[in-house]
């Protein structure tokens, strides 16, 4: 018996604690972000990729040109392969090894560099956008803000993302 009331008494409080607290939830102001969308929209992600664009363009340009000469040796073993002596066939395998070799070496280094200044200055841009997520969070007095990839529905009501868009578009 004593085991029942105990137990019904943690139940109620339980469930007394529960409706406390959503209670509480349902007097808090909620907003949500839709991050992908801001960073797709706004201006300052296009002029960092066209000049992330113009600061890689002659390294890519090497990579290009190299993957040329790599293309070139192969269709000339292709095509003149049967007339070619033992000793240019492996004279051309090396070169091809050499160049296919630099091309890895030089891509990887090439990609890294570029991922590591992307993500550079995605950073920069992330902060700017929290910046005006948290001053729009203090002006509309919002409790809490949210991505939107983090929960399953929203009211649309709810949503400032058209609001950071435009704030952030404004600091170009």
């Amino acid at each position: 018996m004593k085991k029942l009331i105990k137990s019904i008494v943690m139940a109620t409080a339980a469930s007394g604690f529960l409706l406390a607290s959503s209670a509480m939830a349902a007097d808090q102001k909620i907003a949500v972000v839709n991050f992908q969308e801001v960073m797709g929209k706004i201006p300052q992600t296009a002029v960092i990729m066209n000049s992330l664009e113009a600061e890689f363009k002659d390294e890519r340009a090497v990579l290009a040109q190299l993957e040329q000469d790599i293309k070139y040796l192969q269709e000339k073993k292709k095509r003149d392969g049967s007339l070619m002596s033992v000793k240019e066939i492996e004279d051309l395998d090396a070169k091809l090894g050499v160049h296919f070799q630099d091309f890895q070496t030089k891509a990887k280094a090439f990609q890294q560099k570029t991922s590591a200044r992307k993500n550079e200055e995605q950073n920069k841009i992330l902060a700017l956008v929290r910046q005006v997520i948290d001053n729009i969070a203090k002006k509309d007095e919002y409790d809490l803000v949210l991505e939107q990839s983090s929960i399953l529905y929203a009211k649309p009501d709810k949503a400032i993302t058209a609001k950071v868009i435009e704030q952030v578009s404004k600091l170009n």
